[in-house]
């Protein structure tokens, strides 16, 4: 009724506005008046102003058609920030407990992993866990090995499916509390479904998983494969034509990273020609031998934890939650960081000098988890020629 009155009261105001041309004024307007040519004339003339609003309202579509089209069927991958496909961004990721001792090289499938979390182990050790989003076409991965239960709350920040085989004590009760989705190696069906022995290498380092077997645990074990409604994503990533360039007085120049382990004295040396960043372990450039590609990624997280020992068996206890320091290693420079985690089930947080949550440029991470009763061992380098 509103919208009808209105339309009334619209055409009275043109009708009484339209007698006044027609009567009121000089006598040109009288001759006008009549002309037929004229009345035309005057509606073109009174929408020419409208026009370019008009073209304007068209060309928008236009552009924001093209933009959709660029990525139709496709999202924003939670690991890496990238385009995949859409389908593909919304299923849950495979974490892997994969070794890192110099007899169980080389690793197979880690070169797939799209984030890559490095800790110690006991005996100045290292072991590192892949986190892998298309996880179906792997053919080979591994050597799978057991738990520590800091790298089960990691996995867990992504929302992952923790594959494993077996695990240290501390981690036993946690694994078997129902909180986490994992696939134990030490339960007979999962050993069945999930892993095989290679023949060429002794045990423990002859373990291995492939993409047809993960698949094939995750439907034994009847897991989600889809994110929770409510994950946002651990990382937080800039747009691919915005990306991220580290400045200020807290940054510097970072040719080579060195995260200061001890046994297998890996470090990380940045490629202008392409941004990335290559890792060396072992004295050698760390490969795939799936393909023998070298390991590369886009960024780097240095996350200073406080680390303890437990027992005389050398296991170790990392903080996973409350805050620290770190760096954030990107693009050939390096920027300090703080780091903060509320609680075990939830991601961790990183942010610049001035509070600000950081983004990520998009592409593969690494996640180095340092000792913070050590940070003399962490090295940064501006050139190449100061590495020690």
């Amino acid at each position: 009724m509103k919208r009808e009155w209105k339309k009334k009261l619209m055409l009275s105001m043109l009708a009484a506005a339209g007698a006044g041309l027609l009567t009121g004024g000089c006598g040109k307007k009288e001759e006008e008046a009549p002309l037929p040519p004229q009345k035309p004339q005057t509606v073109v003339e009174a929408e020419e102003p409208k026009e370019p609003d008009l073209k304007e309202e068209e060309t928008l579509p236009d552009e924001e058609t093209v933009t959709e089209d660029e990525h139709a069927g496709e999202a924003r991958s939670y690991l890496t920030g990238e385009w995949v496909k859409k389908k593909l961004s919304r299923q849950r990721p495979v974490s892997c407990m994969i070794g890192n001792t110099d007899s169980a090289l080389p690793q197979y499938g880690i070169g797939q992993a799209q984030v890559i979390f490095e800790a110690p182990v006991e005996g100045g050790l290292t072991r590192l866990m892949g986190i892998f989003e298309n996880y179906k076409k792997i053919e080979k991965l591994g050597s799978v090995r057991s738990s520590r239960l800091y790298y089960a709350y990691y996995s867990m920040g992504f929302d992952a499916i923790y594959l494993h085989y077996g695990q240290a004590s501390y981690a036993q009760g946690f694994l078997e509390s129902g909180q986490i989705d994992d696939l134990n190696g030490l339960e007979y069906e999962v050993d069945k479904a999930v892993i095989y022995r290679d023949s060429a290498k002794k045990a423990p380092h002859n373990a291995y998983a492939t993409g047809t077997g993960i698949l094939a645990g995750i439907e034994l074990k009847q897991y989600d494969t889809k994110y929770d409604k409510d994950f946002k994503g651990h990382f937080q990533f800039a747009e691919e034509e915005k990306p991220v360039k580290l400045k200020g007085k807290s940054s510097q120049g970072a040719a080579i990273v060195q995260p200061g382990y001890l046994i297998n004295k890996p470090y990380f040396e940045y490629n202008p020609k392409d941004g990335l960043y290559y890792r060396y372990q072992y004295g050698a450039r760390h490969i795939d031998g799936n393909d023998s590609s070298q390991l590369a990624v886009k960024n780097i997280l240095i996350q200073n934890s406080s680390v303890r020992t437990l027992d005389d068996k050398g296991y170790l206890e990392i903080a996973v939650t409350g805050e620290g320091s770190g760096w954030y290693i990107t693009n050939g420079r390096a920027a300090e960081i703080t780091w903060k985690r509320e609680e075990q089930f939830a991601p961790a947080r990183y942010f610049d000098s001035e509070g600000n949550e950081i983004l990520l440029n998009p592409g593969k991470t690494w996640v180095c988890i340092t000792d913070n009763s050590h940070l003399d061992r962490v090295h940064i380098y501006e050139d190449a020629a100061q590495m020690q």
